[in-house]
């Protein structure tokens, strides 16, 4: 958790968008502000689903439905061919980038955010539980779990930025 804590304070406290990144920055924090930034998504809501997805690089999640989530943001294997599509991407070497590399799955996750923003009109919630899934239900249950997220991280992030020195001037 304090991982994902630092990362929504370092997203929070990055440059805005249009400028350019730090070099400090780390580069999974790159990742996610590049796809955030091309897909006209907050970034720290793909920190969020980053962190409710809870998937891992290089690990891949089966489902009851016969389908599999692949890596850090579950990104489902119906998905597959559809992002091999949009990269120009065989689906074989698709699957494995989603599988192993960060910033594949970070920006594929992120393009399909902004397919299911796009698709639920301007309203950003109804994208954001379409993400998930179409069926109402399980939309719901996953729009509360990302929105304790967020709110656990949000404390995470203000206890951290309590605890970090501030240059103040005029002090």
């Amino acid at each position: 958790m304090k991982v994902w804590a630092g990362l929504a304070l370092a997203i929070a406290l990055s440059p805005i968008a249009g400028h350019a990144a730090e070099p400090t920055l780390p580069p999974v924090v790159r990742c996610i502000e590049s796809a955030a930034a091309v897909h006209r998504v907050p970034p720290a809501v793909v920190v969020i689903l980053l962190s409710v997805e809870g998937g891992t690089l290089g690990h891949v999640s089966q489902n009851t439905n016969g389908t599999v989530d692949i890596g850090p943001m579950q990104v489902n294997t119906i998905w597959v061919s559809i992002v091999a599509k949009h990269w120009g991407a065989t689906s074989a070497e698709t699957y494995a980038a989603l599988r192993d590399n960060f910033c594949a799955n970070v920006e594929a996750g992120t393009w399909i955010l902004r397919q299911a923003m796009d698709q639920a009109h301007g309203d950003f919630w109804e994208g954001v539980g379409l993400y998930h899934s179409h069926d109402p239900g399980y939309k719901a249950d996953y729009l509360r779990k990302v929105l304790r997220q967020a709110l656990r991280l949000q404390t995470q992030a203000q206890r951290q930025a309590a605890l970090t020195p501030t240059n103040r001037t005029g002090s």
